[in-house]
């Protein structure tokens, strides 16, 4: 679980991108970029991880950061299609919370990839979502036993105030 309170949770920022995510909380906003809280605390004192649209990115520029490698050896991070476990499928996932307002927002691009760099893309948002914070939660596909990131991608749009926000990232149990 990371909830981006205090540093980036072992998330690592890709090397080959344009541009970073930056750490950050809604007291130190520009006026009508951002939320205006955080999800966790609910409060502008709280962080997470926002790209913005800028002068400094041309739209389509791509910034990305990776979670820890999750191990497909560990027994309990295999999906297991079809079990049932209290009335539910035993399935792994990510849960997080996004913001992406503006009426010229870019993309939000979630990726499972493999130690072999092969990439699923598992969600695709492109423009404005609102003006809140929003929950989702994606499976993750179990093709083998090969180790797996999950990658997290923006893609700046063409509005200078409008951004991308995600907080509170969570790893289903099995992992």
């Amino acid at each position: 679980h990371c909830n981006f309170e205090f540093d980036l949770c072992e998330w690592k920022q890709d090397e080959n991108d344009d541009f970073d995510w930056h750490l950050r909380t809604s007291s130190t906003r520009k006026l009508g970029t951002g939320p205006a809280t955080d999800h966790t605390l609910q409060d502008p004192s709280g962080h997470y991880i926002f790209i913005k649209n800028s002068f400094f990115q041309l739209p389509g520029q791509k910034s990305r950061i990776s979670s820890p490698v999750l191990s497909r050896k560990n027994k309990n991070c295999k999906v297991r299609e079809g079990v049932v476990v209290g009335g539910t499928k035993n399935l792994i996932s990510i849960i997080f919370y996004y913001h992406m307002y503006g009426a010229h927002v870019g993309s939000l691009i979630i990726y499972q990839r493999t130690t072999l760099k092969h990439e699923k893309v598992l969600l695709n948002l492109t423009g404005n979502q609102g003006n809140f914070w929003q929950r989702k939660a994606l499976t993750l596909s179990g093709d083998g036993n090969e180790d797996f990131q999950v990658v997290l991608e923006g893609i700046a749009g063409e509005g200078p105030k409008d951004g991308i926000a995600l907080d509170d990232l969570t790893f289903s149990r099995d992992c």
